[in-house]
């Protein structure tokens, strides 16, 4: 879904009208809460939360997954670097 200017809210305004934007949120309609005139907080479902943290940690899974991929390329191409050279490039020269 996307945000309207139905879904923006004033912190002020947001007080008064907490269950009702709350109820709002858990049937997927997000909230963006302002304070001073600028986005604040959002108000979303707890399991709308939980997705989200979720699509994260596979993000950086995937992440991670493309460093290995780019490491065994470098590998294979023997782009390789010494322990001296290392050490060197990273400052731990001991």
């Amino acid at each position: 879904m996307s945000i309207t200017s139905k879904d923006i809210v004033p912190l002020k305004e947001m007080r008064s009208r907490l269950t009702e934007l709350a109820e709002d949120a858990c049937q997927g309609r997000e909230k963006i809460i302002t304070r001073n005139g600028k986005a604040y907080v959002a108000l979303i479902s707890a399991h709308r939360l939980d997705y989200y943290h979720r699509l994260e940690r596979e993000n950086i899974h995937l992440t991670l997954l493309e460093d290995v991929a780019r490491g065994w390329d470098d590998v294979e191409s023997g782009d390789l670097l010494s322990v001296a050279e290392l050490k060197s490039r990273y400052g731990r020269g001991e």
